[in-house]
């Protein structure tokens, strides 16, 4: 698995920062100025958005803060997992369609073996 770095000033040469109209109520102000940043880090292909604050800077914050984090989550090893037992009741019953699957079988072993005795 890949490590991702987290360090700010290396995330800013590995994204691309794109601003945009944020949508929703906020009048002309938030209608007419960019205030919405999308950041896309080219290694990982994490695409990640802020479009909370009424201001570009809080939100570029925002947005490098959330890469961080995933990028972070990315970086933790996963754990394994931990086989829990069967439970006993399980085992039984398996044990019970074995003896009448083998009981099957052996009648149909005796089955094929009469008609040859016969003769």
């Amino acid at each position: 698995m890949q490590k991702f770095d987290t360090d700010v000033d290396i995330l800013k040469k590995q994204v691309i920062l794109e601003t945009y109209r944020s949508r929703g109520p906020g009048g002309q102000r938030k209608n007419k100025v960019e205030t919405a940043v999308r950041l896309k880090h080219l290694p990982s292909g994490i695409t990640v958005v802020a479009t909370e604050h009424r201001s570009q800077s809080e939100n570029r914050k925002l947005a490098f803060e959330r890469l961080r984090e995933r990028l972070a989550k990315l970086n933790r090893p996963k754990r394994r997992r931990i086989a829990t037992p069967l439970p006993s009741t399980a085992i039984e019953k398996r044990m019970e369609e074995k003896k009448i699957r083998s009981r099957k079988k052996r009648l149909r072993q005796i089955s094929q073996k009469e008609p040859a005795e016969w003769d």
